[in-house]
């Protein structure tokens, strides 16, 4: 992805803090410029689209920026942004809606472990540019969906998905648990021919592709 361009607005804020404070301009610099794919790439799978997504972001920067003495050195910083941008989003009309269409305590009802190996939908997630795993993961709720997205695509530890979602890690495990059970049920109602046209060049053998989804 390219290098964002923060509008004008944006840049006049960031050439106001650099001239106030290069020092901590710098350092923020550092510490965000190489989250920058990752985080669009977060945002993607949030909000669907691209322009929404890069304006996720570039708010998500703003903010960080603006809020940046309030980081503690030391701390994770990739969680920091990550957390920001995230409630970014949920304070954002779509974030709204989205999170208005799941009753969280309904939800989180039980619980349920996320087994620490490979599981069948993460060996489709392995082959991402599917149509197929793109549009089971899309279609998940949001809290399933952010979850998923953060352990099996960005490869997060469950510590540092509960610190970004500020939620305890026995709910980020029950959350993974169901977000993939909704995945791999979505997967098993594919018929066996359009698995295989999605997956021609998988390193799995379509056999195991439809046993994995069937599971």
């Amino acid at each position: 992805m390219r290098r964002l361009d923060l509008g004008q607005p944006g840049k006049a804020r960031l050439e106001t803090f650099s001239s106030q404070n290069d020092t901590s301009f710098t350092t923020f610099e550092e510490l965000a410029m190489p989250l920058l794919d990752s985080l669009y790439h977060y945002a993607r799978w949030l909000v669907h689209n691209q322009n929404d997504a890069e304006d996720l972001v570039q708010e998500t920067y703003l903010k960080a920026l603006r809020h940046f003495t309030s980081f503690q050195p030391g701390t994770n910083f990739r969680a920091w942004m990550y957390r920001i941008l995230r409630n970014t989003f949920l304070t954002s009309r779509t974030g709204l809606r989205a999170a208005s269409t799941v009753s969280l305590d309904s939800a989180e009802e039980g619980f349920e472990l996320a087994v620490e190996m490979q599981t069948p939908e993460t060996i489709l997630m392995n082959h991402s540019n599917s149509q197929l795993v793109q549009s089971a993961i899309d279609n998940l709720p949001v809290h399933y969906r952010e979850a998923l997205v953060l352990c099996d695509v960005e490869e997060m530890s469950y510590r540092e998905i509960a610190e970004i979602l500020q939620i305890p890690i026995g709910t980020v495990m029950s959350r993974l648990a169901r977000g993939r059970k909704i995945v791999r049920e979505s997967l098993h109602s594919t018929p066996p021919a359009l698995l295989s046209m999605y997956f021609p060049q998988c390193a799995v053998c379509e056999e195991e592709i439809i046993d994995a989804a069937a599971l």
